[in-house]
């Protein structure tokens, strides 16, 4: 699979996240979430931007439980929660979010 941003050729593997993690950008992110028929809004964006960094520190992507305790940790006991980032990020949001932020596949993610 291939996404074009700006003229180049991204490549996907076959569930659409990237092979190279080095070609993330917000624009890639924003047309990922278009597939995802996501409208990405500031409370999108400071999540994806944690999981980057917790990606940076850690160098893996958090399933759902790591993830729900990472946000709470950054972003508060309000948005630490399930729902709040089922809302976000409908369906899998440890998945559909680490694919948004040009992660790879979180680990026990089916």
């Amino acid at each position: 699979m291939q996404l074009l941003v700006n003229e180049h050729q991204i490549a996907l593997d076959d569930e659409g996240y990237l092979y190279d993690l080095e070609q993330w950008s917000p624009e890639v992110a924003l047309l990922l979430a278009k597939e995802e028929q996501l409208d990405l809004t500031e409370a999108h964006w400071e999540v994806i931007y944690l999981l980057r960094d917790f990606y940076q520190q850690y160098q893996l992507s958090p399933a759902m439980r790591p993830l729900v305790k990472a946000v709470a940790a950054k972003l508060g006991k309000e948005k630490g929660r399930s729902i709040y980032l089922m809302k976000l990020f409908p369906g899998s949001p440890a998945k559909v979010a680490a694919r948004l932020a040009g992660l790879p596949k979180p680990d026990n993610c089916l």
